[in-house]
């Protein structure tokens, strides 16, 4: 899978946090109120923004496993979450954390998650989860995945599911064109062959309830405007990038696009979060 910069990840991760629907999150929390403590493997850590965005709602002791191909990503995580810490601390190869008065203890493994799938879920969690990871994968691998977490009667919390849906502000007459090649580009195989993309959401959710889980989403959009002017910027360029390598735009009305989004007076994108457990 192709990886993400340290620098983009910590540009994306106010914008992440604020789009996290609040709804899923608390509907998790509830599932897991009456324990005392929880085991989670979070696939596709990256810099570890997903157990800052998450830890809150869950219960008091706190044991991650962070996941992910990078092994660059991974010291930063330990890296960014030993900073984020009240208190850190090195115990053998874990890292010991606590905040707000949560004790949270860490262990980081590089995993290829389209060989090693099956064995990273035989760890047996009581959660697995996941930020910004499906609509990298295909439809095949969600499908895999779905199946091996029913076999077990493991729930999944995932969020920030890209679905497509762009809304940027003032409109520019090629936004319907520069939508249509990324979403193409999103297809493209990441690394788990063609990328479900847009539609990966859905395809999970129709997954997941064809084994008889309960499924719960909510719309996790970002919202960007000048307060987020530098992820804004990224954002823009990072598409046009991807819809250059598609050949699908003239390159003159692209670099207007681009032009124009760059200062954008906002854009919505959409995201979905998922909650999917047994019953």
């Amino acid at each position: 899978m192709a990886g993400f910069s340290p620098e983009w990840l910590a540009l994306r991760e106010p914008a992440d946090h604020a789009a996290r629907n609040p709804q899923v999150l608390a509907a998790v929390g509830a599932h897991f109120s009456g324990r005392p403590s929880l085991s989670v493997v979070d696939l596709g850590c990256g810099g570890g923004s997903n157990l800052r965005g998450s830890y809150a709602a869950l219960p008091d002791r706190q044991h991650w496993t962070l996941i992910d191909h990078d092994p660059a990503l991974l010291d930063h995580a330990r890296a960014r979450l030993a900073e984020w810490a009240d208190e850190a601390r090195e115990q053998g190869e874990e890292l010991v954390l606590t905040k707000d008065e949560k004790l949270i203890t860490v262990d980081a493994r590089r995993v290829d998650l389209d060989r090693d799938l099956e064995w990273v879920l035989g760890w047996q969690p009581d959660l697995v989860t996941a930020a910004a990871l499906f609509d990298l994968t295909s439809r095949r691998w969600i499908e895999r995945f779905v199946a091996a977490l029913a076999s077990q009667r493991l729930p999944l919390y995932a969020v920030l599911t890209y679905d497509g849906r762009e809304d940027w502000q003032p409109p520019h007459p090629a936004d319907a064109g520069t939508q249509a090649a990324f979403a193409d580009h999103q297809r493209g195989d990441k690394g788990f062959g063609p990328a479900a993309g847009p539609d990966a959401c859905e395809v999970m959710a129709e997954a997941f309830r064809k084994t008889g889980f309960a499924v719960s989403t909510g719309d996790s959009s970002w919202l960007i405007d000048d307060d987020r002017a530098a992820l804004r910027a990224a954002l823009a360029e990072g598409i046009a990038d991807a819809v250059r390598e598609t050949g699908r735009l003239d390159p003159a009305e692209l670099s207007d696009w681009l032009s124009a989004r760059r200062s954008a007076r906002s854009a919505r994108i959409g995201h979905q979060d998922l909650w999917a457990r047994p019953v």
